[in-house]
């Protein structure tokens, strides 16, 4: 790639090509404004990519991670990553659950003009996870699987006719003092309901809970009349006034027709009329019915149609997009539970993560655990290559975290075999790694041996190993975060000192040939000073810090 220096004052320090000042902000086709290199301090430092051996390091790469939304904006933090790290990766932005909506929508907008940029400046975008656990089109895929509607019939249920019974018979459950019984009015017997009388004026069947019921009565009043409604547990609103009640004009039989389906958990069928003081009701008839459950359960062959189609439509539309520009992917993310071993070959390891939600899918539970990276595998590399992208090129990486807990590595080395085995092609393994400094020796050394040990661990797997989450935290005597605001020089150069040692350690214990590189999740301090950069308070300028420093040295090979 080009690199070009603005202001031509170069010099040679330790065989490595850098610049007398900050202005180095055109690099590999790109100009950056504004530039983020602000001059002091280590204003003798050139761009952090540059201090790479790439002869001796072909593999190696830095990469930083940003929100596709403020790398649109080509401002402060794009400028920083364009001229600073070989790559980008976008986290959820360019995930499932941001692109589709719950109505199945791509929407590719932010993407598109994240490619043709990049396109323009010469710059790479590390490919965000296929499908993962989290960040999933899960409203959409909810649709997709939910049970399938179906036709069904009503069903006829108990009738009430109340000009049957006698007078002064009480026929329905009265649960007041006030009773309701058989009178005579307007020329025939009905179920008169006086002023707070409650009772159910329709009951005695069983409710499917599933089901939704409507029940029919002919009522009379001879003036205005208020009543509360309850059908098997559930307080069903009238929309005639503000506080829920129902209305029965004066005057005239009505049709009256409540639509309910029973609160949950009750199985006994009724519904209540209670009558406000004051108004009084005349009950001709009740009769209930309902039409049953219309959603019926896909099969799984069924919901694997659906779950390959949903696939199938997700890898065809980002790689469309994509034609062949991202090359390097993220396939699947986060899929080993430690909570849960299973024996597979005659071993005991970490089970993959199962959805515990009717509200989250998890893919492996469709595709099967030891069929979900090869499956994803084969869409996504066929759609990659029909939308103009060279399969040799195209590489897949697992990506986990919390993988110094030796049980959850082991586990992913042999998920990995158990995948490749049956047609992934498992490229590299993404590590993300959760380093911090730390003033109190013992807790220092235990961090650096685990970490040692997660290199040595991932070089065996003789796969290619990126780092991310590359964000190291320092904590001091007793074990507490140590503010940005509240760093003292002294603990930068510690900090600085560490971020060093942990990239050495990796490009030193990682096979040169299975570096895939390092990347950055935070660019600048927040609340903990862990950027290459920390912010000027006057100006909201980016100022380096001594971790900048670091990495420049670290990755020269000094």
């Amino acid at each position: 790639m080009k690199k070009i220096f603005r202001n031509s004052l170069l010099t040679m320090v330790a065989g490595m090509l850098v610049a007398s000042c900050a202005d180095y902000n055109e690099i590999n086709n790109f100009t950056a404004d504004p530039d983020p290199s602000i001059v002091t301090p280590y204003q003798e430092y050139a761009p952090v990519k540059s201090y790479i051996d790439r002869e001796a390091n072909p593999n190696l790469e830095i990469g930083a991670t940003l929100d596709i939304t403020e790398f649109n904006k080509q401002e402060l933090s794009h400028s920083a990553v364009m001229t600073n790290f070989d790559n980008v990766s976008f986290g959820k932005s360019l995930m499932s659950g941001t692109i589709i909506s719950d109505k199945g929508i791509m929407n590719f907008v932010n993407m598109m003009d994240l490619l043709e940029h990049m396109e323009e400046i010469d710059g790479t975008v590390f490919g965000s996870p296929i499908v993962a656990n989290t960040n999933q089109a899960d409203g959409w895929l909810s649709m997709l699987t939910a049970p399938i509607e179906i036709t069904v019939d009503y069903v006829e249920g108990k009738t009430m006719d109340f000009n049957t019974y006698k007078v002064g018979d009480q026929p329905c459950t009265n649960k007041t003092k006030q009773l309701a019984k058989i009178v005579t009015y307007d020329g025939q017997k009905v179920l008169n309901i006086p002023s707070q009388a409650k009772t159910n004026i329709i009951e005695g069947f069983e409710v499917d809970p599933g089901a939704t019921y409507t029940i029919t009565f002919w009522a009379k009043a001879d003036k205005d009349a208020s009543y509360k409604v309850n059908f098997s547990g559930n307080t069903i609103d009238g929309t005639a006034t503000a506080d829920g009640k129902w209305k029965l004009p004066s005057g005239k039989w009505t049709k009256i027709v409540v639509e309910s389906k029973a609160a949950e958990g009750v199985t006994e069928g009724y519904l209540e009329i209670e009558m406000v003081r004051g108004s009084t009701m005349n009950i001709q008839k009740a009769e209930v019915g309902y039409y049953p459950d219309n959603h019926k359960e896909q099969t799984a062959e069924q919901k694997n149609d659906t779950i390959m189609y949903a696939l199938n439509a997700w890898c065809d539309g980002f790689m469309k997009i994509n034609e062949g520009r991202i090359k390097l992917f993220d396939l699947i993310d986060e899929a080993i539970d430690v909570n849960n071993e299973i024996e597979v070959g005659g071993k005991t390891i970490c089970d993959l993560k199962h959805s515990t939600s009717s509200s989250q899918f998890f893919w492996q539970d469709a595709l099967g655990s030891e069929n979900y990276a090869p499956a994803v595998a084969k869409i996504a590399r066929e759609k990659f290559t029909e939308y103009g992208g060279d399969p040799e090129e195209l590489k897949f990486f697992i990506s986990e975290s919390g993988l110094e807990d030796a049980k959850k590595m082991e586990s992913l080395g042999e998920w990995i075999k158990i995948w490749d085995n049956n047609g992934a092609k498992i490229d590299g393994i993404t590590a993300k790694v959760n380093l911090s400094y730390y003033e109190q020796p013992e807790k220092l050394a235990e961090c650096k041996a685990a970490y040692e040990s997660l290199l040595d661990k991932l070089a065996q797997t003789g796969k290619l190993v990126r780092l991310t989450n590359f964000d190291i935290k320092y904590l001091d005597a007793n074990g507490l975060n140590v503010a940005t605001t509240k760093i003292t020089d002294e603990q930068r150069e510690k900090l600085a000192d560490f971020n060093a040692y942990a990239i050495k350690a990796y490009m030193n214990k990682i096979p040169k040939d299975k570096q895939s590189g390092i990347s950055k999740s935070v660019l600048v301090d927040g609340s903990d000073p862990v950027g290459l950069w920390t912010p000027n308070g006057k100006t909201k300028d980016w100022v380096r810090t001594a971790t900048y420093k670091a990495w420049c040295e670290a990755l020269s090979g000094k």
